[in-house]
């Protein structure tokens, strides 16, 4: 990828049809939140508390991309982390530069691929190689 993509740049731009110039956009996502367990606790002796284990999971998902030579970064907090939200994602960067072309370079995630998401005129998705997260630079945000 990282010898390829000068050249690969170029067959994007010559076959990304509109004006403007190209930006080059790194995706990534990122779960946050908690896992709660509550099941020891301390009493004096000779008590023995009875205590439930009550395990609560609740997360929220960081959308971001970036853009490396000029160091711009979007991102959106979303609920989940699927096709519709995805969707809100690229439109949202579709409307944020829409005097650009924008070649976003993404890795192999499912719903990326889903027949039901809608890449806006503007984006194109590059795909990265499986395996290989090092090359996207988002990974470090």
């Amino acid at each position: 990828m990282e010898k390829k993509l000068p050249e690969l740049l170029a067959e994007a731009a010559q076959a990304f049809a509109g004006e403007g110039p190209i930006r080059l956009m790194f995706q990534d996502e990122a779960r946050f939140g908690r896992i709660a367990d509550t099941r020891r606790c301390w009493c004096p002796a000779p008590q023995r508390p009875l205590c439930q284990a009550m395990i609560t999971q609740e997360y929220t998902y960081a959308y971001a991309a970036v853009s490396v030579p000029d160091g711009a970064l979007d991102s959106l907090i979303l609920p989940h982390v699927n096709t519709e939200c995805m969707q809100v994602f690229v439109d949202e960067l579709a409307r944020r530069y829409a005097t650009e072309r924008v070649l976003m370079v993404l890795d192999g995630a499912g719903w990326y691929r889903s027949g039901e998401l809608r890449w806006p005129v503007n984006i194109r998705p590059l795909p990265l190689p499986p395996y290989s997260p090092e090359l996207n630079p988002v990974e470090h945000l």
